[in-house]
């Protein structure tokens, strides 16, 4: 597990290089995204799916798969994979 970004009150900058640094430091085959959304709902932003495209293209590029990409609120949690957005 690594900690790629620490968000500030509304939102977090995702830089893709830093996503998949350790990834590639470590030979990773594939890797998980997971952020938390701090008001407890899972309901994926516009920026939250834009993001996933991006990694997305960015894991395909790398030929690291991205496996899923999950948010995490007040006790539940949204796989994109699930509701087919991945």
């Amino acid at each position: 597990m690594d900690i790629v970004s620490i968000g500030g009150l509304n939102q977090s900058i995702v830089d893709m290089r830093s996503v998949f640094q350790t990834a590639c430091l470590s030979a990773a085959a594939a890797i998980i995204c997971i952020h938390n959304h701090p008001s407890g709902d899972t309901t994926p932003s516009s920026e939250d799916i834009s993001i996933t495209r991006r990694l997305k293209e960015a894991s395909e590029i790398m030929g690291i798969k991205l496996l899923d990409h999950i948010i995490v609120g007040d006790g539940e949690y949204l796989s994109f994979v699930e509701r087919g957005l991945l």
